[in-house]
């Protein structure tokens, strides 16, 4: 008999000099709070995991601030995925070392894909996640799924096709993607379902949904038509619009499973 595996709800902290932020399609940010507090909050709210991304630290090309990293693993007991800044080998081990149980690469992979099999040889592909940052673009040659892979908090356009970049991410030994929708991000009107299912019928490891969430029938559907294995959320949660537990009863009411914390 098949195993279900519960489905993962993953508040995600957007960081920026040390704050909190939400934007809309990754621009007009607002700081909206202290992470080390959110953190703490969503845990004890029974978020599954938490991600934590320093979305400036590629573009400024500096390191990611481990100090903020180190404070938020001292706060929760779930797992913790950090992103932004990671350059190499030696940035991932700093990190992990600061408590995560998760490295995400997006930019430098892009830029170096050696970064993915040196991450996954160092310390295991359950460490390693692909986070790519796409955009819906006019279907080419070039661009055959119609979705293009960008770079730099949004900045720049690769011509990389997303399903052609995840396939190649997890041979390289990614262990898990978190694929997120530069259109959907802040609108709070749904994930983009299509996206999501393309990616995840073609690989074979776990793909984190990311990008549109507004209300729970949004997860629901991203769960379930979107065969994610995971739903990323932030504006719905950050502006107290729904609480973890409310979203979780209403996926359990779906027949969704997911972990109970209500």
């Amino acid at each position: 008999m098949e195993t279900v595996l519960s489905k993962r709800i993953i508040p995600c902290l957007d960081v920026r000099e040390g704050k909190t932020t939400k934007g809309i399609k990754f621009k007009n940010n607002v700081d909206i709070g202290d992470p080390v507090e959110m953190a703490r909050f969503y845990y004890k709210a029974g978020a599954d995991e938490l991600v934590f991304y320093d979305i400036t630290a590629s573009y400024e090309k500096r390191d990611i601030m481990i100090d903020v990293v180190r404070r938020v693993a001292e706060t929760i007991f779930i797992p913790f995925s950090v992103g932004g800044g990671i350059r190499n080998v030696n940035d991932m081990r700093k990190v992990l070392l600061a408590g995560a149980e998760k490295i995400s690469v997006n930019s430098a992979a892009v830029k170096n894909p050696e970064i993915i099999s040196k991450g996954a040889e160092a310390f295991g592909s359950q460490c390693i996640v692909l986070g790519m940052d796409v955009k819906h673009v006019k279907k080419s040659e070039k661009i055959p799924s119609g979705y293009e892979i960008v770079i730099n908090g949004g900045r720049i356009y690769t011509g990389i096709d997303a399903m052609k970049w995840a396939i190649q991410a997890e041979k390289l030994g990614a262990g898990e993607i978190c694929l997120n929708s530069i259109d959907a991000d802040g609108m709070q009107n749904g994930y983009e379902l299509k996206l999501t299912s393309l990616v995840s019928e073609n690989v074979n490891i776990p793909v984190i949904a990311s990008g549109g969430a507004g209300r729970p029938e949004h997860l629901c559907d991203v769960l379930t038509k979107g065969k994610a294995d995971a739903a990323l959320i932030a504006s719905m949660v950050h502006y107290g619009t729904y609480t973890i537990s409310e979203i979780k009863s209403y996926l359990d009411s779906c027949g969704v499973k997911v972990r109970k914390t209500w």
